[in-house]
Formats: structure tokens, C-alpha cells, sequence
């Protein structure tokens, strides 16, 4: 990756955990600038400590799915390196099956499964749309903990 803020973060972070592994992923939430810095804010609060995805869109684009033991950088709307978490635990279950204890994890809105569901509903319906395909409560999601491990 070229991001300087990235690579300087990575550098930094490896001075204090020589152990870590050497990948590592960098990505941002959601799909908007603003999406994504609201959703890094809660991340740095200690808010968000979870994030669901799209399983379809890892198989339909080949894209190896989180694991536990992951590094991901967590990135703003600009781009810039804000923290870095470690996955601790990825479930892949039905979209209506998402407990409560998840939603709340994910720390948006009022942190109600039914919030959750709303908005998930809407991002994975856009998501589907772009790929012509459509939205059910069955659709396979990725239950994704982690904890903030740098920042």
C-alpha cells in the first residue's frame, strides 16, 4: 500500500509489537467519507468494537475473509491511518439471525438490533443492487469482534 499514514503506522506499531505478523489489512467502513469517519470516531471512542459484511461479496469477488489473528488498519474518510484492531472472532450467520449483542457491539445509532437492522438492511440492499442481486433476511453475513490494539 502506498498510504504514507498507513506504512508510518504499521512502522510505529511494530516498534512496540515486534511479534506481530507482517500482513496486514487497511480498509475504511462503509462506503461514503462521512460513513467512514463517523464509523472510525466510534472505533477510537471504544464504541465499536464489531462490523458485519456482505458474505456474498467475498465470494463473488474472491476476497479472503477475516480471521481471527487479523490486523486491519483502520482508515478515515481522507484515507489516513487512524488505528489498528485485531480480529478476535468471526461468525458467518443469517442476516434476521444477528443478535442483539452484536448490534450493540457495532456501537451505531442507538445500539438496538433494530437500528442495526435498518441500516444493514439499506447498506446490503445498495451493495446487492450494484451486483444484480437481491436483498433477503437469509443472506449470509459476516459477524466480525475485534479490539484496538494501536492507535
Amino acid at each position: 500500500m502506498s498510504n504514507d499514514s498507513i506504512q508510518e503506522m504499521w512502522k510505529d506499531f511494530k516498534k512496540t509489537h515486534p511479534n506481530a505478523p507482517t500482513d496486514f489489512e487497511a480498509w475504511a467502513f462503509g462506503d461514503s467519507e462521512e460513513m467512514a469517519d463517523e464509523l472510525a470516531n466510534l472505533v477510537l471512542e471504544g464504541k465499536k468494537t464489531a462490523t458485519a459484511s456482505n458474505y456474498t461479496l467475498y465470494e463473488l469477488e474472491k476476497e479472503p475473509l477475516p480471521h481471527i489473528g487479523l490486523h486491519n488498519i483502520i482508515l478515515d474518510g481522507d484515507g489516513k491511518a487512524v488505528a489498528i484492531a485485531e480480529t478476535t472472532s468471526v461468525d458467518i450467520i443469517p442476516f434476521d439471525e444477528v443478535t442483539e449483542e452484536h448490534a450493540y457491539l457495532e456501537g451505531e445509532g442507538d445500539r438496538s438490533l433494530e437500528y442495526w437492522r435498518t441500516v444493514h438492511e439499506d447498506f446490503f440492499k445498495k451493495e446487492l443492487k450494484e451486483v444484480n442481486l437481491e436483498f433477503h433476511h437469509k443472506i449470509p453475513v459476516v459477524c466480525e469482534k475485534f479490539k484496538v490494539v494501536y492507535k
